[in-house]
């Protein structure tokens, strides 16, 4: 049998949900970097159902919300709840070097990838510099 009340874990994440657990969202981790032409980020969502993950963009901002239900029952006497549920919402702030048409979305085993494609006039090219005749100067 589970136990039902540890009153220091108790203690402990009610800390964690008054002050924050330091760096880190305890409801949407994410991790992000850039490969070649492309921004990848990958937020953990286990336990989300896919039809509750709402992705919105506007000026430059993306907003990620997602909710997690309850498994259990109503009627059902819960001995132990340590998982967060409710509505989670984290925003990220797209620089404008990043083409917010084309972000891809795809979720697979828990994870949200995002992929944000960078735009063309910030990638890295190469200017051509026109030559011709040199003038001499007259001395």
């Amino acid at each position: 049998m589970l136990m039902r009340t540890d009153p220091f874990r108790e203690i402990d994440r009610l800390t964690q949900q008054v002050f924050g657990n330091g760096s880190r969202p305890a409801g949407m981790q994410m991790d992000a970097y850039r490969t070649g032409n492309d921004v990848i980020v990958h937020f953990d969502l286990p336990g989300i159902d896919p039809e509750t993950v709402e992705l919105d963009i506007e000026r430059n901002v993306l907003s990620v919300r997602v909710e997690r239900r309850s498994p259990a029952p109503e009627d059902a006497e819960i001995l132990a709840a340590e998982r967060p549920t409710g509505t989670f919402t984290r925003q990220l702030f797209l620089g404008d070097t990043l083409d917010t048409e084309r972000i891809d979305a795809s979720y697979d085993s828990g994870v949200l990838t995002l992929r944000i494609p960078v735009a063309e006039q910030a990638k890295p090219r190469r200017i051509e510099i026109s030559g011709g005749p040199r003038k001499q100067l007259d001395s």
